[in-house]
């Protein structure tokens, strides 16, 4: 099969974050799509199958099949834009997570994925252990997502990955960790403590719930973040009520081929 990685929310080679895209030209055993996910060692790798007309897409981290992926759903229609369909300006794909639309403007491409507001819970000492500074507020959507003070915190913290592992011991357990932007709307870091990935560097399914919590914080729709890993990324966003549209460019780093037995 044809075999993409390309760099997401960044337009430069080795800044963003990295997905793999698998083209598939017929259905494969999901058993085989992990193994690949997992051989790829990617924070996640897209399988894109077109059948009738219509694209198909799932995602897989190297240990479990996602739900949502942002930044591989933008490197996928990277693949879409400028090799498998170059004439379209918009692309739409059949997931778990129902029908998500991509269109694109030049070299910026435009999500529109489902909101996930996040919901108000206790802070417990176990999620402060795990932090070297000061937690004010936790939600949960999808992920546990924690607010702090400033945009240093988010950017200097070292979070003791150990501790957070005993709040949830799944694959699927994810930390968003945000706080209102200096140098834009708002910031964050994302942490899959019990994934071989550790640090996501841009989480584009995250900010399913960052933008209406910010929306409403700030008082705002449309808004300019920043992801603050070692790679980073930023990401345009507008609050749409029910939906979120999350903008942002992607680069191809490698085009290749992978060889399985069938």
């Amino acid at each position: 099969m044809k075999y993409y990685v390309v760099d997401a929310f960044t337009d430069s080679v080795f800044g963003g974050n990295p997905a793999g895209v698998c083209i598939l030209d017929h259905k494969i055993a999901d058993e085989i799509m992990l193994k690949i996910a997992a051989e790829n060692n990617l924070s996640e790798t897209a399988f894109l199958l077109k059948e009738n007309g219509r694209y198909n897409l799932r995602w897989f981290t190297p240990e479990v099949e996602f739900d949502l992926c942002g930044h591989a759903t933008l490197g996928t229609s990277y693949v879409v834009f400028h090799y498998l369909e170059p004439e379209l300006i918009q692309v739409e794909y059949e997931t778990m997570s129902g029908l998500l639309r991509v269109t694109r403007e030049g070299d910026l491409m435009t999500m529109d994925f489902p909101s996930r507001p996040p919901v108000k819970m206790d802070l417990s000492s176990l999620m402060q252990l795990g932090f070297d500074r000061t937690i004010y507020e936790v939600y949960k959507s999808r992920d546990l997502f924690l607010v702090f003070e400033s945009e240093a915190d988010v950017r200097d913290l070292t979070p003791d990955i150990n501790a957070l592992r005993q709040i949830d011991q799944s694959p699927e357990f994810g930390i968003i960790i945000t706080a209102k932007g200096d140098t834009c709307d708002f910031v964050s870091r994302y942490f899959s403590p019990n994934s071989v990935i550790g640090e996501d560097p841009v989480t584009g399914s995250a900010h399913c719930s960052l933008i209406p919590f910010w929306s409403e914080h700030l008082g705002k729709k449309q808004m300019q973040a920043k992801q603050l890993s070692k790679r980073g990324g930023e990401l345009l966003c507008e609050d749409c009520g029910e939906r979120v549209k999350i903008s942002g460019t992607a680069v191809c780093y490698m085009v290749g081929e992978i060889m399985i037995d069938r």
